[in-house]
């Protein structure tokens, strides 16, 4: 093979690896995007749920009585838990498409940085739109 063809090869290879580390990620946000759903869904049932008494929670392939207040607090730190690296990996997703487009020869994605306004900016926009 001679040495053009080798360098189309890697740079081929090398955008294949970048655009199948972007696809992973998204697969794993969507995973962990269904635990959170689930997570939801067992918070209401057990707000729903009528006694303060211990519930039957599934951990694997059993189930275990467990207090509600317990159950619940799990559940909320397992939410946070979720929430964290579902940010964490939004944010390295942004770089690597960054890389991506870099990697193809395509400007970088203009707007794809925004970040939403906090809810103390957005007090001080109400306030002064107010006056």
């Amino acid at each position: 093979m001679d040495e053009t063809a080798q360098r189309i090869l890697e740079y081929l290879t090398e955008l294949e690896v970048a655009a199948e580390d972007i696809f992973s990620d998204k697969q794993q946000i969507v995973d962990l995007d269904l635990r959170r759903n689930r997570n939801r869904e067992a918070l209401g049932a057990l707000r729903n749920h009528s006694s303060n008494d211990n519930v039957k929670v599934c951990f694997g392939n059993m189930f275990i009585k467990f207090p509600q207040e317990s159950t619940r607090s799990m559940i909320l730190k397992d939410q946070e838990q979720l929430d964290e690296e579902i940010s964490d990996l939004r944010k390295r997703l942004k770089a690597k498409v960054n890389r991506l487009n870099d990697l193809q020869g395509k400007p970088e994605l203009r707007g794809y940085n925004l970040s939403p306004l906090s809810s103390d900016e957005i007090k001080a926009i109400n306030s002064l739109l107010k006056k």
